[in-house]
């Protein structure tokens, strides 16, 4: 570390001589401690030379007492967080002032990544991966249904990716038919994604499966089909549910139909009440993907095949606040079905 730093007694002249011999654009300023008070750039020194600062006044005079630092506990979404909202190139890593390491900006993959509270740093997500997929045979007949490929990944992972845009996600995978394919899939990935499976013996439904990790979570999570992906920003929909104080989120799409008929409404048993010419319609329909407390999951019975609407209908009856989180017709995207895929195939080829 000693390249980063010069001694608050130097000059502007030898902190710039420093810029110069570590390449790096900057250096920090220590006490006689050896703690760091003080950031100095290029940048400074030619605003300095600009503004007519003699390079013999003590460096502090044009340094940055301000500068940006994270201790040595620092979360990496933390950091990429730093990076995303400044302009910084290199974040100091501090421990009691003292210097102990260097991130640099080109060193965090920063693509497709967005600024996200502290708050919801870590978030757990469940994926229902256990279905055979027969509305799309007879490729299922193959693969399991996560690993149908979308574009270079597979569905499951064009899932997974879009959660880690916004969390540092633990996902929990249910898995049963074909568990093991998917799971020698995924080994390939174990350096980028944090996994833990749920062992399906039996078929236990949308959310029977859910009652095995009871006691692992602590906070809200996401639940996930592994056939959908909402293109929406997920920190919102769990800042949301956590303001509203739900127990249940349902993330819902806006779907518009446009009947191609004239519809007949009657009355009095078969008398024309009036000709409807092409009506269109437009509903809220559940897109596959939940926010969920951990307490509501005592209410799951085990070893039970049980629904999703099982559970919601048991959380309104005990008193559970149940919402719902609408997102555009254009942000849902389902590959459950040879049409639906065709389809959403085209729309991630369009988004990317």
């Amino acid at each position: 570390m000693t390249k980063y730093k010069i001694s608050s007694s130097n000059n502007i002249r030898d902190a710039i001589k420093q810029i110069d011999n570590n390449g790096e654009g900057f250096v920090l300023i220590v006490d006689d401690s050896e703690k760091v008070i003080g950031l100095l750039t290029d940048g400074d020194f030619r605003r300095a030379i600009l503004s007519g600062i003699s390079l013999a006044e003590n460096c502090l005079k044009i340094a940055n007492r301000k500068f940006i630092s994270v201790d040595k506990n620092v979360s990496e979404r933390e950091i990429i967080n730093i990076f995303l909202q400044s302009k910084i190139d290199h974040l100091p890593v501090l421990e009691d002032g003292l210097l102990i390491e260097i991130l640099q900006r080109k060193n965090f993959n920063l693509s497709g990544k967005v600024v996200l509270p502290a708050t919801f740093e870590d978030v757990s997500i469940v994926i229902m991966a256990g279905g055979k997929g027969t509305r799309m045979k007879p490729f299922t007949n193959i693969l399991p249904k996560p690993l149908i490929p979308v574009g270079n990944k597979s569905m499951l992972e064009v899932i997974m990716v879009e959660y880690q845009r916004y969390f540092n996600c633990s996902f929990f995978i249910s898995v049963n038919y074909k568990a093991n394919l998917i799971k020698a899939y995924l080994e390939e990935y174990a350096d980028l994604y944090k996994v833990s499976y749920i062992m399906e013996d039996s078929p236990l439904g949308t959310a029977g499966a859910l009652k095995y990790i009871k006691g692992e979570i602590d906070k809200p999570f996401f639940v996930s089909n592994c056939d959908i992906l909402i293109k929406a920003n997920y920190a919102d929909i769990y800042r949301n549910h956590i303001e509203k104080k739900n127990d249940f989120t349902i993330i819902s799409s806006m779907i518009h139909y446009k009947i191609p008929y004239g519809v007949c409404e009657i009355e009095n048993g078969g008398e024309l009440r009036r000709l409807v010419e092409k009506p269109e319609y437009d509903f809220l329909v559940n897109a596959g993907m939940y926010i969920v407390n951990p307490e509501v999951l005592s209410l799951i019975p085990d070893n039970t095949f049980y629904n999703i609407t099982d559970l919601i209908d048991a959380i309104k009856k005990d008193g559970g606040r149940v919402g719902v989180f609408p997102v555009s017709e254009n942000s849902y995207h389902d590959s459950g079905q040879w049409k639906e895929y065709g389809n959403m195939l085209d729309a991630i080829t369009r988004i990317s």
